[in-house]
């Protein structure tokens, strides 16, 4: 009967999971009400548009365009990206948005205006970036998306699995805890990779009717981190007892890094913390002793940055790539980590499963 139960657990989730991954066709919400979305059917039906090639000389010039670069897991993935380039033998610009919207629309028209001959695109919003999309790939143009969803035909959609990313995450946080206690979710809208992770989010809670929810937050700023900590702080003033927080979900490094400072500057560590993403940084804070941060489900930014470079180069040179490229996360424990403080570079030795997975 025991073994039964087992069975039918594994089960429930996955049609749940079908269901929450059916209703998410729009990832982001709506800077302007009446901006039509694109009809599902045509999205569905987009196909790689097959380009006349091109050799990939020093002559190159390729340009990627980021919503942000502030942060360390960012600033790694800016960093496989540089490399991948150099690698290449290929000219990179860069152009960080800082959050800002027009700004990062503006510099897409600046690349094509430019005639690069490839765009990369890390985050935005879709309803502001897919106008410029489309000029691009009429000029023949290729883009490559990483972590936004444009439905736009011949654009390759770059992403790491952010629904298995909050899955392993919340699934090692709810067997720590028992399935049962409250819990702070750090969380902000806006972002396809957030909307992805905060469906699975849902269906966990449903799953665990133990688990309580009592606040949530979340902004991204130019210092998201500080911020964080200092609502985490609020929060624990307000729950001040020992066992009134059992667990924080915190579904991207930034938060996790602010909660983390927050309770340990609290002498909180009874309180801990879930993640998504890796960077040199948080593996030290989670090595840190006493550390709150008992695990995080990532993939390693820089193998983003370096395959959306191989990707586009590909795409140029005239060969066929695939319309959608996903990673395989990892979930990286506390207790798979050594004494010594480690890097991003060797996580491998120590988490299996990361040197093997991409």
């Amino acid at each position: 009967m025991k073994k039964s139960k087992k069975m039918l657990w594994p089960l429930t989730l996955l049609v749940l999971l079908v269901f929450a991954l059916a209703a998410c066709t729009k990832e982001q919400p709506s800077l302007n009400e009446k901006a039509q979305a694109a009809p599902e059917q045509q999205a569905a039906s987009a196909k790689p548009v097959q380009q006349e090639g091109k050799k990939v000389t020093k002559d190159t010039k390729i340009a990627l365009i980021s919503e942000f670069t502030s942060g360390t897991h960012a600033a790694q993935y800016i960093t496989g990206v540089t490399k991948a380039a150099k690698k290449a033998g290929v000219q990179l610009s860069v152009s960080d948005s800082n959050n800002d919207q027009s700004k990062m629309a503006a510099y897409l028209d600046t690349a094509i205006n430019q005639n690069v001959d490839g765009i990369m695109i890390d985050h935005g919003r879709a309803e502001t970036l897919e106008p410029g999309v489309k000029r691009a790939i009429a000029k023949g143009i290729p883009v490559i998306a990483t972590d936004v969803e444009l439905k736009v035909e011949g654009v390759t959609t770059i992403d790491q699995d952010d629904y298995m990313l909050a899955l392993q995450g919340l699934k090692q946080m709810m067997q720590d805890i028992n399935g049962k206690g409250n819990i702070v979710y750090a969380f902000v809208g806006g972002f396809a990779p957030m909307e992805k992770r905060d469906s699975i989010y849902k269906i966990m809670m449903n799953r665990y009717p133990d688990v309580k929810q009592i606040a949530t937050f979340g902004s991204a700023t130019d210092n998201t981190s500080l911020d964080t900590q200092n609502k985490m702080a609020a929060v624990l003033k307000q729950y001040p007892n020992k066992g009134d927080i059992a667990a924080v979900w915190a579904p991207w490094d930034e938060f996790a890094k602010g909660v983390t400072r927050a309770i340990k500057e609290a002498g909180r560590d009874e309180i801990k913390v879930y993640g998504v993403d890796l960077s040199d940084e948080d593996l030290q804070m989670m090595q840190a002793k006493n550390s709150p941060w008992k695990a995080s489900a990532a993939v390693n930014p820089a193998s983003v940055g370096e395959k959306q470079v191989d990707l586009l180069l590909k795409k140029i040179s005239g060969q066929e790539i695939p319309r959608y490229y996903s990673f395989d996360p990892v979930l990286v424990k506390q207790t798979d980590l050594p004494n010594q403080t480690i890097n991003m570079d060797q996580l491998s030795q120590y988490v299996e499963e990361w040197g093997k997975k991409e």
